[in-house]
């Protein structure tokens, strides 16, 4: 459910009830808290902290100047959140280097490509598990030894008509408020750069809502958060879960997994920055005219 003044209450299945489908069982949240726990890899490009969900895995890196990161025979496409203005990159592939400035977002084609860091800075890299490398360096890799049969298998959507290249788009864009944050997606990702919140949430404009097949990854960019997940109770009482009420500081990601019931409350007094990532692309999303910014590049699946 949502507010009259949340852009998101006039999705086509808003109104639905959280028994919209029956589940036969039910999995938790999982966190990456990357401000308390060591990173999986540290080098000379710097620290990079790994995590995942079942269709997407995320490395949020903290990288050094001249930090260059190597993708050799990449599977899809995949995504780059660079969230701080100062944060440049060059991004190469076999038919060239791209300069892409920071508070953008990147989908680099597959094949061989590398992303080089020209002052240091923060970047947040984004894969499907078919990048096997980066699916088995995840910190809670057991969690998905087996899939979570809530999520449906991942597939893509389809490719640009001109075929798959480097594209980057700002974040630098106009807030409008029939839109529902900045929304961009590529044939494997859609990315929801959401309106930064300085100081708490209101207590009485919440938006619990679930989702009925799909994960939402909640990455913290910036100030504190805590992602409330409820489980609809059903007549088997073995699937019951406890409530779970998760505070997360940045950098952070929380997966929520269906048809858990949530929300989220900002908590910091500074600004609180939260990206939301879906693998595949959110349908429901999709169709809103206007939400997706770069909808002419990238086609919605045929009906």
């Amino acid at each position: 459910m949502y507010v009259s003044s949340d852009p998101r209450s006039s999705l086509a299945d808003a109104a639905q009830p959280a028994e919209a489908r029956r589940h036969s069982h039910y999995f938790g949240s999982q966190l990456g808290l990357f401000y308390e726990t060591p990173p999986q890899i540290s080098d000379e490009n710097g620290e990079t902290w790994i995590s995942r969900g079942q269709n997407f895995v995320v490395a949020y890196s903290a990288a050094r100047q001249h930090a260059v990161f190597v993708r050799k025979e990449q599977a899809d496409e995949y995504a780059v959140i660079i969230p701080d203005k100062e944060t440049t990159i060059e991004v190469t592939t076999d038919v060239g280097a791209t300069t892409v400035p920071g508070y953008s977002v990147v989908f680099i084609p597959p094949g061989d490509s590398q992303i080089r860091l020209v002052a240091a800075g923060t970047i947040v890299r984004l894969f499907t598990p078919r990048s096997r490398d980066m699916a088995d360096a995840s910190a809670n890799r057991e969690a998905f030894a087996e899939p979570h049969p809530n999520v449906p298998p991942f597939e893509p959507w389809p490719d640009p008509p001109g075929g798959l290249k480097v594209r980057w788009y700002t974040l630098d864009v106009p807030e409008d408020p029939a839109r529902f944050g900045r929304i961009y997606r590529c044939t494997t990702f859609m990315i929801n750069y959401l309106t930064p919140r300085v100081g708490p949430r209101e207590r009485d404009k919440v938006s619990p809502h679930h989702h009925d097949d799909f994960e939402q990854c909640s990455l913290a960019l910036s100030g504190a958060f805590t992602h409330h997940l409820r489980w609809p109770w059903t007549t088997n009482m073995n699937m019951w879960r406890d409530d779970e009420h998760l505070y997360c500081r940045s950098p952070s990601i929380c997966v929520i997994p269906p048809p858990a019931i949530h929300t989220t409350t900002a908590e910091s007094a500074g600004v609180n920055q939260l990206v939301d990532i879906f693998a595949p692309p959110r349908m429901d999303f999709s169709l809103k005219p206007g939400w997706v910014l770069n909808e002419a590049d990238y086609p919605m699946p045929p009906k």
